[in-house]
């Protein structure tokens, strides 16, 4: 995210000062592209069940909290607090929409147990024919399932990352590797999952390290694998589906 310019500055300082609404609405536009970032970020998950521009509009709400109740004077940088309001209301805003209902979460969990097991039991990454033969249905079927239950794998991996992977991403993160066995039960859990994703089939692996390690959208994930933003979607959704798979064992990590 690039610092803060005079223009900015001056904005800010401007509106600290009146609350002028014309000047909020600059603020806004100064600010869009967070918006589109974020947008383009969690687009991933969605596929076609929610429009890019839907996810705009849902985080257009978080830029606007963030104005509100940014405070130029803690040293904290807007681009980065802005993020996290932007996120925090377009996920909101899903949940209020219940796209992901218990049927769906139910497949989820079967799919990833199918996953977890298979793969202890080979000692390498399932197959989508290996898989698809435990489940009794066919690739197309499977396929179709992956992408059904894309949604329902936003949220646990995701909030994971932020509150452990990630440090210093949020006051629980920070307090957590404050206290030694805190601090060694993250580092544990990420020694698990750098071996994890190593271990994961090479286009999946891919799509994770741009996508978790490069911060890349979906439609920059897509333009370099040069392959359909929906395939990149299923490729991610079960990689996320691998990694839960191996995390299973460590809840009590997970658990804040």
């Amino acid at each position: 995210m690039s610092a803060v310019n005079n223009k900015q500055i001056e904005l800010w300082i401007k509106y600290n000062e009146t609350n002028d609404p014309a000047i909020k609405d600059k603020l806004i536009l100064e600010y869009a592209h967070i918006v589109k970032y974020v947008a383009g970020r969690l687009s991933i998950y969605f596929g076609s069940n929610v429009e890019y521009d839907d996810l705009i509009g849902y985080g257009v709400f978080g830029l606007i909290d963030a104005i509100d109740k940014f405070d130029l004077n803690k040293g904290v940088k807007f681009e980065t607090y802005a993020s996290l309001r932007i996120r925090g209301s377009i996920i909101d805003s899903i949940r209020e929409l219940d796209w992901v209902p218990r049927s769906l979460r139910q497949k989820s969990k079967e799919l990833e147990r199918v996953y977890m097991e298979l793969e202890n039991m080979l000692g390498r990454s399932a197959t989508d024919e290996e898989v698809a033969r435990k489940l009794g249905i066919g690739i197309k079927d499977l396929n179709k399932l992956l992408n059904e239950v894309n949604l329902s794998s936003m949220i646990s991996l995701e909030e994971f990352l932020e509150q452990n992977y990630e440090v210093g991403a949020t006051n629980n993160t920070i307090n957590k590797e404050e206290r030694p066995e805190g601090y060694i039960e993250i580092t544990e859990v990420k020694k698990i999952l750098v071996e994890a994703i190593e271990k994961l089939p090479e286009k999946e692996k891919t799509v994770v390290s741009l996508y978790y390690f490069n911060d890349l959208t979906l439609k920059e994930i897509s333009a370099i694998m040069k392959v359909s933003e929906s395939r990149i979607s299923q490729l991610h959704t079960k990689a996320i589906l691998r990694l839960r798979g191996k995390l299973t064992r460590h809840k009590s990590v997970l658990i804040s």
